[in-house]
């Protein structure tokens, strides 16, 4: 496989040219693969794999909206839509891809599943990692595996339908057939990863708890909160305080980060812009710095991962959660945000 020099380091990648679909076809030929969950990742990784000639089942609860969505996305009842034991039963591979406080409550159902030689496959290494939380330890018998895309499971479609693939991590906690990497490459080109670098169950959990806390998702919605309210409070209309926070980030200055990195944004800016980010990016650097250290502390030690656990197996999560979404939603900076996304010239001709 290719070594590349990431800043100064030789790391692996596995390309999509060197480890080509048909060879993955011809890996996963007298696989079932059974997608357990359909609701984050389930969906594109299972239509991926489906429109790539993989045999792939799904399993969901039944009378749920993620049933209905799988249902709606051609899947059968009955044929290649099952409850999740059921088909975590037909499987060969388990693709075990509900919530991590899901998987935690029906693991010992799902145990008593896994036959000889079967593969054990997750997209976060969160519940073997923290087994001491969640309780999930596989049997020796079989290999247990990683496949981790780099986005969200809409990413994981979408980039697989504009011919793009998402980046992905992979990693072998247990090679009990001696042929789990072979077979966890094949997945991951079978799921539509454009290239594949390895990773260990527990760096991928670290990382991924810091990143989605930190610049990803945590860290980005409270500088944008933070920026937005003080435009506010010095009299900045809500239309130019979001423009200037989130629109011309999304919408230009983002994509210049994607196209050639952070170095070359800069460059295709105003030298004003230039000269400022340039003399105030060290101090947000070191002002959030331990913060960053605090987040990845409590990730490690696993204090974040049990209060996660405990808070998504609360009964009521999911009202709370739809009460903490609303008020976000309902907030004046994301109202105004769905005022402005409306005005977009795409949105207008629509």
């Amino acid at each position: 496989m290719a070594q590349f020099n990431f800043g100064g380091m030789m790391e692996e990648v596995i390309m999509d040219e060197e480890f080509p679909l048909q060879k993955a076809r011809e890996i996963l030929k007298d696989e079932i693969v059974a997608v357990l969950g359909y609701g984050v990742q389930g969906p594109g990784q299972a239509l991926n794999m489906r429109d790539n000639g993989i045999n792939v089942i799904v399993g969901q609860r039944e009378n749920s909206a993620s049933w209905d969505r799988a249902v709606a996305d051609g899947f059968v009842p009955g044929k290649t839509l099952f409850p999740v034991v059921e088909a975590a039963r037909q499987a060969t591979i388990i693709q075990y891809l509900l919530s991590d406080a899901g998987q935690m409550a029906v693991w010992p159902q799902i145990k008593e599943c896994l036959a000889d030689g079967n593969t054990l496959y997750f997209s976060h290494g969160f519940s073997i990692v923290y087994h001491d939380q969640t309780a999930i330890v596989p049997p020796k018998n079989v290999d247990v595996v990683l496949v981790a895309p780099k986005g969200s499971g809409r990413t994981v479609r979408s980039n697989f339908l504009d011919g793009s693939g998402i980046n992905s991590s992979f990693a072998i906690h247990q090679d009990y057939t001696g042929n789990a990497r072979e077979k966890t490459l094949a997945l991951g080109i079978a799921i539509g990863s454009g290239y594949l670098f390895p990773t260990t169950f527990t760096k991928e959990v670290h990382s991924d708890l810091t990143g989605e806390r930190g610049v990803l998702m945590g860290c980005l919605a409270g500088v944008m909160e933070a920026q937005y309210n003080l435009l506010r409070k010095n009299g900045h209309s809500p239309s130019e305080a979001f423009n200037e926070t989130v629109e011309e980030l999304t919408q230009s200055l983002i994509r210049l980060v994607a196209e050639n990195g952070m170095d070359w944004m800069f460059a295709s800016c105003s030298t004003t812009a230039q000269r400022g980010a340039l003399d105030w990016a060290p101090r947000f650097r070191d002002a959030v710095a331990p913060v960053f250290d605090e987040l990845y502390a409590k990730v490690i030690s696993g204090e974040e991962t049990k209060r996660v656990l405990e808070a998504n197996s609360a009964p009521d999560y999911r009202e709370k959660l739809e009460k903490e979404l609303k008020v976000i939603k309902e907030s004046e900076m994301w109202q105004t945000g769905a005022m402005v996304r409306s005005l977009r010239p795409e949105n207008r001709k629509k």
